[in-house]
């Protein structure tokens, strides 16, 4: 099994542990999911959390050009929804999203129902967090929108333990060209770990801006999407709410 299986079938023994308290009519808060899933991933900070404590994005902010400049779009903007998805490529939340939700949203904005907004930034501490973002970074940049979504994808199907150990960079430049980047394009730019700098510290001060301090953080249509106590749950949610 892989990790990223066995993160996701970690995940859905605990949703099943909640909802067999739930019939035996024990409240399971969701302060006390957390914890067992932090038990679990040890350091990736979990849905919700937020500037304050008071569980609010700044909308305002999320929805601003500035924050729109780091973004990977996907869809037509004139779509009737539009989903913001504030992401680290090292959360393991953000893999079960993805695990949960990538092929039906893909669909979803390929049908003109949805406009998709992905928008990592550097949440996590660990290096790895911030050498995927610059990989991202490049790649986005030099190849363009198609190549950089196939490699954000690649990114959460080949996610490490958040603990380690990480993937050689030179890793990174291989997931780049399975994607269909072309290796003398992105090589440099992956290999010199600081070389977007300048995007990947504006996507993190963006973000930080529109108070998003966890991962996943979703908006739907400007408005902040809290659907579920549970990170399958909240996907189904947000599908059922575009479809």
């Amino acid at each position: 099994m892989s990790k990223r299986d066995e993160r996701a079938a970690a995940a859905a023994r605990l949703a099943e542990e909640a909802r067999r308290r739930e019939r035996r009519g024990v409240v399971v808060k969701v302060s006390a999911l957390v914890l067992a899933l932090i038990a679990i991933v040890a350091v990736c900070v979990v849905i919700g959390l937020s500037n304050g404590g008071d569980g609010k994005v700044d909308t305002d902010a999320a929805t601003s050009s500035d924050n729109a400049t780091y973004s990977l779009s996907v869809g037509n903007p004139s779509a009737p929804h539009t989903i913001v998805i504030y992401e680290d490529f090292l959360c393991p939340f953000c893999d079960q999203l993805e695990l949960a939700s990538r092929d039906k949203l893909a669909q979803l904005a390929a049908d003109g129902k949805v406009y998709l907004q992905y928008r990592p930034f550097r949440l996590l501490s660990p290096d790895y967090s911030g050498q995927a973002l610059n990989a991202f970074a490049v790649v986005l940049t030099t190849s363009g929108p198609d190549v950089a979504k196939r490699f954000h994808d690649l990114l959460y199907e080949n996610q490490p333990e958040e603990s380690g150990p990480f993937p050689k960079v030179s890793e990174l430049v291989d997931l780049a060209v399975k994607a269909g980047a072309e290796e003398s394009a992105v090589r440099a730019g992956i290999e010199d770990t600081s070389s977007q700098k300048a995007w990947t510290d504006g996507a993190t001060r963006a973000a930080q801006k529109a108070h998003v301090e966890g991962t996943p953080t979703i908006l739907l249509d400007g408005r902040q999407f809290q659907d579920g106590d549970t990170v399958p749950e909240l996907a189904a949610n947000l599908i059922k709410a575009v479809s």
